[in-house]
């Protein structure tokens, strides 16, 4: 026995709902590659937002990571500042130099708390020897 349907959808109401699920997930998509093309920015970039962030910090020189995610800035009197994206936001931490370390992907800057580790994609020792005040 075969039972009638009762409310079914109309037609029409099936295809706005489905053109509907196609554009959320193409606006999903985008918002998701919008995001992943965010990057810290030039040295240049990186050392005014240390400026700004830490008082009395006067860059002497900056370093970006290969990927843009993860920066250091060194300062004039050998302070170190690690710089990170959180959200949209650029964020920037001192840090002592023993928390700077080398690893076959980069340079690792390790902050402690809720900030976590910051890495600079295909910096070396070299890059980071350059920084260093003398």
């Amino acid at each position: 026995m075969i039972l009638p349907l009762v409310g079914t959808v109309p037609t029409g109401a099936l295809a706005g709902l489905g053109a509907g699920v196609v554009l959320g997930g193409a606006g999903i998509a985008w918002l998701c590659t919008r995001r992943r093309d965010h990057r810290v920015g030039s040295p240049e970039d990186v050392a005014a937002a240390a400026e700004a962030a830490l008082a009395g910090f006067t860059v002497a020189g900056a370093v970006v990571g290969a990927d843009g995610q993860g920066a250091l800035a060194v300062a004039t009197d050998g302070r170190v500042a690690a710089i990170k994206l959180q959200g949209r936001r650029i964020a920037v931490r001192e840090i002592p130099w023993t928390r700077v370390r080398s690893t076959a992907e980069g340079i690792v800057a390790e902050v402690e708390g809720r900030f976590g580790s910051v890495l600079l994609a295909g910096v070396d020792v070299l890059d980071i020897r350059r920084l260093a005040p003398r």
